[in-house]
């Protein structure tokens, strides 16, 4: 199954938070996915030392939100990931 890297507000607040728009654009689209949270905050660097190694081995960074899809494609960042939901609705042939 698909899996959404999020940060530790998941997908709360979906009109002001950036992993919050990522979950909103794929269930708009009709993406299942799960939700994979990562420990530490951007504005607190020092809480996500050591502890993004999954999203990092898998985009080379370490900021969320990281989508992967089923077919193992990596979209970094809300902005990506909301076009390539609205790109790609679920079912379109």
């Amino acid at each position: 199954m698909a899996t959404l890297y999020t940060c530790p507000a998941k997908d709360v607040a979906p009109m002001m938070h950036p992993c919050g728009r990522a979950a909103k654009a794929l269930r708009d689209g009709g993406h299942a996915f799960e939700i994979e949270t990562v420990p530490g905050f951007k504005a607190l660097p020092w809480t996500r030392k050591g502890r993004r190694d999954r999203i990092r081995e898998l985009s080379g960074q370490e900021d969320a939100p990281v989508f992967v899809a089923d077919d193992g494609t990596v979209v970094t960042g809300n902005r990506a990931i909301v076009a390539w939901a609205r790109e790609r609705p679920a079912g379109a042939a």
